[in-house]
C-alpha cells in the first residue's frame, strides 16, 4: 500500500555498496558460540544470515533475519546495534566490528526491492486469534501464529498499521514505507486487518472474547502526559509524538519560530529535535532535569542530534512557558541538584527564548483497556504477565509496551518483537492443549 509519508532530508545511515557489502560480508569468522547471536534479542542467526550474503543468496539471507525477527528490516534501521549484535562481535578488541546492521538492511531492502514472499501460512488449527495493536509486538505475535496455523485478525486503532514504526519514529530513521512492508508481509499469511478501530471503545473487549480463542494485547502507550505548569494550554505547545506524526506523514506543523524547547531525555524527544532542526528551526535545545547520563536515549542517537545541531542544557527544569496572545513566547527553568534527584534550586530561575514547547517525557498508559480485558496491573498501569506474557485472564496475553517497564530493555523495538513471539508460542500451546 502507498503511503505519504516525507523524507525530512537524507537518512541517518547511508546503505553499504557492493563492495562494502562484499568485505563486511567475508569478514565474518562464523564464530562456533558467536556472541552476536547472544546479543540479539530476537536471537537472529547473525553468521548465518551473513554467510548467505557472502554467497549471493539474499533471498536466503533474508529469510534468516525476518523468520528470527518480524520486524528485522525496521531493526536494521533503529536497533542500538553498538549495544547489541555489534557490541557483542569478536572484532570490538581492535574496535572494528563487522557492520552487521547495514548488512540486515542490504538482505532486507533486497526482499522489499524484489517484492519477496518469505512465509507461508501452516495448516488450518481451526483457532481464531485476536491481537490488539500492530506495532512489532503485534505484528510479531500475529507473524507467527498464522505460520502456526491459527485463523489472526489484527485490531488497529490507526488507519495504517506498524504503529510506533509507521507514525511515531522520525522518517530519516525509518520511513513508514519500511513498517508498512512488514505488515503486508503478515497480511500476505493471511492475517485479516481491521484498522480504524479502538478495541474497548468502538468495539468492546466482550465482544472480541466472545469471537476469538486467545486475545494479545500489544497495543503500545497512549499521549505524553502534562507538566502540570503554568502556559501548558497555549498555542505552539506539542505532545511530541503528535509532532512528529503529523511531520512524518506531511502535514502541516505551523510556523515553529526561530527556538524550539524539547521537553525530556528520550529517543522521543531526540526525534523531535533533530525533525524540529530538519524543518529548519535555528535553534533546537532538549532540557533535561538530570545529568546526561540518566538520559534514555542512545548514546548514538545523542551523538547524531549533536551533529543535526540540537543543543543540550542538562539539570534544568522547566517551571512556566511564557505565553503572549495566547501562544507560547518563552519557557522559564530553574536549575536542578547536581545530585541528580531533580530538586529544583531556588533562586536559579531564567526565562529562555522560545516560541515552540514539545513535551517528551514519557507517556501515559492504556489502563482502561485492560481493564475491560479484566488484566491484573501495577499502580502505573503496565500489565503483569508471566515468562510467557499470559496475564491473570487466561485466554489475554499482553507484549509490547503494554508491559513494558521502565528501566529494561523492553522498549526496544526489538525486544517488542521478541516478547510477541513469545506469546504466540504460549499461545499455540494453550490452543493445541485445548483440542487434545
Amino acid at each position: 500500500m502507498a503511503f505519504p509519508s516525507v523524507s525530512l532530508g537524507p537518512p541517518i545511515a547511508k546503505p553499504l555498496s557492493r563492495l562494502e557489502v562484499e568485505i563486511e560480508a567475508n569478514r565474518c569468522l562464523n564464530c562456533y558460540d558467536a556472541p552476536c547471536i547472544r546479543a540479539c534479542p530476537t536471537s537472529i542467526d547473525v553468521p548465518r544470515f551473513i554467510g548467505r550474503i557472502a554467497t549471493g543468496d539474499l533471498r536466503g539471507s533474508a529469510h534468516t533475519i525476518m523468520e528470527a525477527n518480524p520486524v528485522g528490516a525496521s531493526c536494521a534501521r533503529v536497533c542500538p546495534t553498538s549495544q547489541l549484535c555489534e557490541g557483542a562481535c569478536v572484532y570490538n578488541a581492535d574496535a572494528n566490528p563487522i557492520r552487521i546492521g547495514d548488512l540486515q538492511r542490504y538482505a532486507t531492502d533486497w526482499a522489499i526491492r524484489t517484492g519477496a514472499t518469505l512465509f507461508s501460512a501452516g495448516e488450518p488449527t481451526g483457532k481464531r486469534v485476536a491481537v490488539v495493536g500492530s506495532g512489532p509486538a503485534g505484528l510479531a505475535a500475529a507473524r507467527d501464529l498464522a505460520i502456526l496455523g491459527h485463523a489472526v485478525t489484527i485490531f488497529e486503532r490507526d488507519d495504517a498499521p506498524g504503529g510506533l514504526d509507521t507514525y511515531g519514529i522520525v522518517p530519516f530513521r525509518l520511513p513508514a514505507e519500511i513498517a508498512i512492508w512488514e505488515a503486508e508481509q503478515v497480511r500476505a499469511l493471511g492475517v485479516e486487518f481491521r484498522t480504524g478501530v479502538a478495541v474497548g471503545e468502538t468495539l468492546s473487549a466482550d465482544a472480541v472474547l466472545a469471537d476469538y480463542d486467545a486475545v494479545v494485547l500489544a497495543v503500545g502507550m497512549g499521549n505524553v502526559p502534562r507538566l502540570g505548569i503554568e502556559g501548558e494550554d497555549a498555542a505552539g505547545v506539542w505532545d511530541a509524538l503528535d509532532f512528529i506524526r503529523i511531520a512524518k506523514m506531511g502535514g502541516d506543523v505551523g510556523t515553529l519560530g526561530d527556538a524550539v524547547a524539547i521537553i525530556g531525555g528520550g529517543n522521543t524527544a531526540i526525534d523531535a529535535a533533530t525533525c524540529s532542526r530538519r524543518l529548519a528551526v535555528p535553534s533546537v535545545t532538549m532540557y533535561y532535569r538530570r545529568g546526561t547520563e540518566r538520559m534514555t536515549a542512545y548514546d548514538f542517537e545523542i551523538e547524531f542530534a549533536q551533529v543535526e545541531g540540537v543543543e543540550f542544557r542538562t539539570f534544568t527544569l522547566p517551571k512556566r512557558i511564557v505565553v503572549e496572545n495566547g501562544r507560547v513566547a518563552g519557557l522559564e527553568i530553574v536549575s536542578t541538584a547536581p545530585d541528580n534527584s531533580a530538586r529544583p534550586l531556588p533562586g536559579t530561575e531564567r526565562v529562555i527564548a522560545a516560541q515552540t514547547v514539545i513535551l517528551a517525557i514519557g507517556q501515559s498508559r492504556h489502563v482502561a483497556l485492560l481493564d475491560a480485558f479484566d488484566v491484573t496491573h501495577d499502580v502505573n498501569g503496565i500489565a503483569i504477565v508471566d515468562e510467557a506474557m499470559r496475564t491473570n485472564n487466561p485466554r489475554v496475553y499482553a507484549a509490547g509496551d503494554c508491559m513494558f517497564k521502565p528501566g529494561g530493555t523492553d522498549a526496544m523495538v526489538v525486544e517488542a518483537a521478541q516478547r510477541g513471539k513469545t506469546a504466540a508460542q504460549s499461545i499455540d500451546l494453550f490452543l493445541r492443549a485445548e483440542v487434545r
